[in-house]
């Protein structure tokens, strides 16, 4: 993790364990196995830094949401004493699912993990904090969960209107599904 990658200080990724502990822990294998934000990029899983003290003002979130067409934003607070039904949306957020539409979300306080499938089918933990932004791509399957700081404030946004529904695994019958499996195919055809 020696890169220059301003990134690397706010998103880091590694391939997780099998363990059954907490899941708020990192989850690492023995010996560490760290996936570079370019090995996310072949997924499809697109990262940012952005300057999270300034997010109102910020030239390049404006920027991104222009080029990408976010139009609706909001906000997430995500801890025990913000979120109503806390225990339940946690395990919801945990549940193995996919989205038809990009899933964006642009941390600007606290940290957590977006843990995503690679072409193998294998889980790799995404650790996003204040300043990182990740975007995963329509059909990938992936799930959300705390850190052990139990807290995260992370802005949310969509192409057009919100689009909430996770289709929870297995729901490869659903086009974004079916693109995103064409496009591994393709990349794997290519290495």
């Amino acid at each position: 993790m020696g890169s220059s990658d301003k990134r690397e200080e706010v998103i880091q990724a590694w391939y997780m364990d099998d363990s059954d502990e907490d899941q708020r822990f990192p989850h690492h294998r023995e010996p560490k196995e760290f996936v570079s934000l370019d090995q996310l990029a072949e997924l499809g899983v697109l990262s940012r830094r952005l300057d999270a003290d300034n997010y109102e003002t910020d030239e390049e979130l404006k920027k991104i949401r222009e080029e990408r067409g976010y139009s609706y934003v909001d906000f997430c607070e995500v801890c025990p004493e913000k979120l109503p039904n806390y225990e339940e949306k946690i395990k919801n957020f945990f549940e193995e699912h996919l989205h038809t539409d990009e899933e964006i979300r642009y941390c600007v306080a606290g940290s957590g993990y977006f843990d995503v499938r690679d072409h193998n089918d294998q889980w790799i933990r995404v650790w996003v904090k204040k300043g990182g932004m990740i975007i995963l791509p329509a059909g990938i399957y992936h799930r959300f969960t705390l850190d052990t700081d139990n807290y995260i404030k992370a802005i949310r946004l969509f192409v057009g209107d919100p689009i909430w529904t996770p289709y929870n695994r297995p729901h490869d019958h659903l086009p974004a599904r079916l693109c995103k499996e064409e496009d591994e195919e393709q990349e794997m055809l290519i290495s």
